[in-house]
């Protein structure tokens, strides 16, 4: 069997040397099958790039890749799986922050006959702020998009080399890899660890990045967007009928006076606000169908050593 190791890279010209010294003590030097690291440079500013060129040269298998631009990490991701040749394919970040060894014990459950095993946080050794946003998006995926998503979420995972064919047919823009795989419903295994504090370098997973996250997340595999315009629309609809018949009862009743300009004005902002936030949702969905309709690639490719053009079947 041959494995292969995908590393998405942004701006981690620190941390490549000691990461795949961490990957040759902990699986190289243990495994008795083949393997190969496919690291994908996602458009980084920095020397990622000269340090990937530098560690292919002394490993003949790792693969280096260099997009055009940066593309995010799920483009990074599914760029690696597309060109990885393994029958079964980890995916890690380079940032150290998830134990190297994790990776055997993902084979291990690969071999009994999981198709897709994750990785799965049961803890964070991270700040407050950072577990709160992680447990708030994780807890509203599950709750409006996907069920099987686990409680503490997952980054890292192993694909079967049939799970990888399928992501690839997707074809689909704007959306979350991590979603996908859980979507395409292939059999699943987990393992537990904890997410280590970053030791070296500074996160590039801004708050912007993060958004766009819960939006992909949600307007790719939820009806949570379209169901809230419904709601509003209806509660306004019945709020504007009880409004008028209160209006129509007390001007019956004699009780109107001229006063009454700032409910009015109130309401009229109100309204405004519901059909602005009501554009904004349907123009979110018509975007995202144009985008897709534009049919450009996910990712764009400039430099590349140590790819082959064949893959395993």
């Amino acid at each position: 069997m041959k494995l292969s190791i995908v590393i998405p890279v942004y701006y981690n010209e620190d941390n490549l040397i000691p990461l795949y010294e961490d990957i040759q003590k902990k699986i190289i030097q243990v495994i008795d099958y083949e393997y190969e690291i496919v690291m994908v440079n996602d458009g980084s500013k920095d020397n990622s790039y000269e340090v990937m060129q530098e560690l292919s040269k002394k490993d003949k298998n790792i693969k280096i890749i260099s997009l055009s631009r940066n593309f995010g990490s799920h483009a990074a991701i599914l760029c690696g799986l597309s060109h990885c040749t393994g029958d079964c394919a980890v995916v890690k970040a380079a940032d150290l922050q998830e134990p190297t060894e994790l990776i055997l014990d993902m084979v291990k459950s690969w071999k009994k006959g999981s198709n897709v095993v994750l990785a799965v946080r049961k803890d964070r050794d991270e700040a407050a702020s950072q577990k709160l946003f992680a447990n708030l998006y994780y807890f509203i995926v599950r709750k409006t998009s996907l069920p099987s998503m686990p409680k503490g979420g997952f980054d890292v995972y192993l694909l079967d080399r049939k799970v990888i064919r399928v992501l690839e047919a997707f074809d689909e823009k704007n959306s979350a890899l991590t979603g996908q795989i859980l979507w395409s419903g292939f059999k699943t295994d987990i393992v537990y660890y904890t997410r280590l504090a970053r030791e070296v370098g500074s996160s590039k997973w801004t708050l912007r990045k993060k958004i766009r996250l819960v939006m992909d997340t949600l307007f790719s595999f939820s009806t949570l967007p379209i169901s809230i315009v419904l709601s509003v629309g209806i509660c306004s609809f019945l709020g504007a009928m009880i409004w008028a018949v209160v209006v129509i009862v007390f001007k019956l009743a004699g009780n109107i006076s001229v006063s009454g300009w700032t409910t009015l004005f109130i309401f009229n902002l109100a309204s405004f606000g519901i059909i602005m936030l009501t554009l904004g949702i349907l123009g979110e969905y018509l975007w995202r169908t144009f985008d897709a309709s534009r049919n450009r690639p996910p990712y764009i490719i400039e430099n590349e050593n140590n790819i082959g053009d064949s893959k395993d079947d």
